[in-house]
């Protein structure tokens, strides 16, 4: 099965839980001012520690018989940043070589995808490109992560419609799958004011090959409750195209939890029937983590899944 098969015909996947905190917060890790985690692949520490998180996400989704997806933590790794950091394209492919000898070790179905990310800030939009300069810009990355053999392409916490349509345009001309995941709020709307529904009619539109689905990252699923309840996100467009979160376990809002200096966390159990709240009023199949998860919560999601 292939990773597109996998998201058309699978019930429930599961994704990867939380890297970027656990790394900082269990492991003392130092991140990089530019290009964030992607430079742990050449430190033995990094690759350890990397190892290890992933492993345990590998595990619960071979106890419970669920198809994985993990990602290389490359969100901040564009051209700009990985000039600034002094290096060049094979940041790209190391980290992608890095994380295909885990699943090589996995004996599961696994898919190994490529992230990217807005050039600014993903939780204000401030400075966020236009369309055309999104496509520009986000190509060197998603070009060298088809030369990378990616099984799919990720593009995390998109604020605004502009730089995702441009990102997805980008991506389309990989040709390979890819998934455009929003950042939004509990008015149902990415940071900009644009609906998911008309965010994911736009898109749709302008593009030559349609993202494989939608998601959302780096937010509760209380918030998304409330966002896909919206009249006006209650649209079998939603319902089709709209399959996936990876969620925090704080519901407080990006304003509140950007920059904050402890980890807001919460109890796996609520936490994943929560999570789980979310089949009840739409058709959400991708079940992961980000800020404040770690394995008991990922194990939590999966034994509900």
């Amino acid at each position: 099965m292939n990773f597109r098969q996998c998201i058309q015909q699978q019930h429930s996947i599961l994704m990867e839980g939380a890297l970027g905190e656990r790394l900082k917060r269990e492991y003392n890790l130092q991140i990089d001012d530019d290009v964030a985690l992607a430079k742990l692949v050449y430190d033995p520490n990094g690759q350890f520690a990397l190892k290890s998180i992933w492993q345990e996400y590998i595990q619960i989704a071979k106890a419970y018989r669920l198809p994985f997806l993990a990602m290389t933590p490359t969100r901040r790794a564009n051209r700009e940043r990985v000039e600034r950091a002094g290096g060049d394209s094979s940041i790209i492919m190391d980290n992608v070589a890095f994380l295909r000898g885990i699943w090589q070790e996995s004996e599961i179905e696994m898919y190994v995808g490529g992230l990217m990310g807005c050039k600014t800030d993903a939780y204000t939009g401030k400075n966020a490109l236009s369309e055309n300069d999104a496509q520009e810009f986000h190509s060197w990355q998603a070009q060298l992560f088809r030369m990378a053999n990616v099984d799919f392409l990720f593009a995390g916490i998109m604020p605004t419609l502009p730089e995702a349509a441009g990102m997805a345009k980008a991506m389309a001309d990989t040709g390979l799958p890819y998934i455009i995941s929003f950042t939004i709020q509990n008015d149902g709307r990415l940071i900009d004011g644009t609906s998911i529904h008309d965010a994911i009619a736009y898109i749709d539109g302008v593009v030559t090959v349609k993202p494989t689905c939608y998601m959302t990252n780096c937010v509760h699923p209380r918030i998304v409750y409330e966002a896909l309840s919206k009249p006006f996100n209650q649209s079998d467009l939603v319902q089709k195209r709209f399959w996936g979160i990876q969620a925090n376990t704080s519901p407080l809002s990006y304003e509140e939890l950007d920059g904050s200096i402890d980890l807001k966390c919460s109890d796996p159990e609520p936490f994943a029937v929560e999570m789980l709240s979310l089949r009840n009023i739409s058709e959400i199949k991708i079940f992961g983590g980000c800020c404040g998860t770690d394995n008991r919560h990922m194990e939590q999601v999966a034994r509900r899944l």
